[in-house]
């Protein structure tokens, strides 16, 4: 097992410990999935709170060909110097705003995704002063109503304009895509119209002229459970790291997914208290009966969701416990029921649930959120311990 640890061998107060050997076997599990179609791994928001570096280096290393960001800067971070991407591995990313690098993301040959005039006028004069040109993916709204460009005359324009630049040999049109509103609710009649929808803009755009290299709508859910919406890509992001799109479509294990991130923090404290004791603001938590109390040095500010407080779920010494009353920006403070253990011992909050530790899912479930929220907010003061960085591992 190959670790990175603390400069100079310091303790940890807490760890997310990033498992890339797990990664590696979630991406050859969605192409399994998807054995017809090329696998995006999908690493914005700094991987879901995993490393994006790291985690786009595992999947290309299983079998990924292309990596999508949403922020053109998450994407020219993979293209920078150092950050060992392949230069065949294409990276795509989808959200833009008026002003952005366009220029700078044509010269690093990064495909860039247009849902509206105004993003192709920008990319037209992006690739006139890079002196190249642009590779642009067609984005349509199917019924997600959120980015895209709505069907009919909006559609029809975007696809003439693109056309009339690639004749100038201002851009290529690489892809035409989607995404989906209700992947991840099993049956759910959006599903179908949005495949309907899907089908018919890209029909109308080949018939104009367009060639592309990829159609995909695929997300994770889909990815799992609807192999009609493979088409030529798959666009996996959470299950890529080892976590359920959703309750109802399964869990990590129903499908051979292993969950990435162990989150972790060594007990501050350790104190005997008396029966009756308030604990933490509000005194919402009020000791029944005399106990002790463990100090967890991980809060709010380190992602932990306050939602969660007097419900989230801790591993000490092979027991759960929960967290006694309210979650603070800080710390927060679990009930030991009179156990004893030292300080320093681990508190595990989450993990794969394999050595009987909480999953991402149950504090999703304590919190009243989805598990997507739980990984992809543990802020930076947490630091990420990669094991199994190399192949084999």
């Amino acid at each position: 097992m190959n670790e990175t640890v603390a400069p100079g061998g310091a303790e940890l107060r807490a760890r997310a410990e990033i498992d890339l050997a797990a990664v590696r076997a979630n991406v050859r599990v969605l192409r399994e999935r998807a054995p017809g179609a090329a696998l995006m791994a999908v690493v914005k928001a700094d991987g879901y709170g995993h490393g994006a570096v790291a985690c786009a280096r595992a999947a290309v290393e299983a079998g990924a060909t292309w990596l999508g960001t949403a922020t053109p800067q998450e994407a020219l971070a993979l293209r920078a110097p150092g950050a060992g991407v392949p230069d065949d591995v294409r990276i795509m990313c989808w959200l833009w705003t008026p002003g952005g690098p366009w220029r700078e993301a044509v010269e690093a040959g990064l495909d860039v995704s247009l849902s509206g005039m105004w993003a192709l006028r920008e990319v037209i004069g992006a690739a006139r002063l890079a002196g190249r040109p642009a590779r642009v993916q067609l984005k349509a709204d199917t019924g997600l109503g959120r980015g895209g460009c709505q069907p009919g005359d909006d559609w029809a324009e975007l696809v003439a304009e693109a056309l009339r630049a690639e004749a100038e040999g201002l851009l290529r049109v690489t892809g035409l895509w989607s995404h989906f509103a209700c992947a991840d609710e099993p049956g759910h009649p959006s599903v179908a119209a949005q495949l309907t929808r899907f089908r018919e803009m890209v029909a109308y755009a080949e018939r104009q002229g367009v060639d592309p290299e990829v159609r995909h709508i695929a997300n994770s859910p889909a990815t799992l459970t609807l192999p009609d919406s493979h088409f030529d890509l798959v666009r996996p992001g959470i299950a890529m790291y080892g976590v359920s799109p959703s309750p109802e479509i399964g869990t990590p294990a129903d499908f051979g997914l292993r969950p990435v991130m162990t989150l972790s923090a060594a007990l501050a404290l350790v104190k005997h208290v008396p029966g009756g004791h308030g604990v933490s603001y509000g005194h919402h938590y009020v000791t029944p009966g005399e106990t002790t109390l463990g100090l967890v040095p991980l809060g709010y500010a380190d992602g932990i969701p306050r939602h969660a407080s007097s419900s989230g779920p801790v591993l000490v010494e092979g027991k759960w416990r929960t967290v006694a009353g309210r979650i603070a920006m800080d710390q927060f403070v679990v009930d030991l029921g009179g156990d004893e253990p030292g300080p320093g011992a681990e508190a595990v909050l989450f993990g794969p649930g394999d050595r009987g530790e909480p999953t991402a899912e149950d504090w999703a479930q304590a919190a009243g959120t989805i598990a997507y929220e739980i990984v992809t907010r543990i802020g930076s003061r947490v630091p990420r311990v990669y094991v199994n960085e190399e192949q084999g591992g």
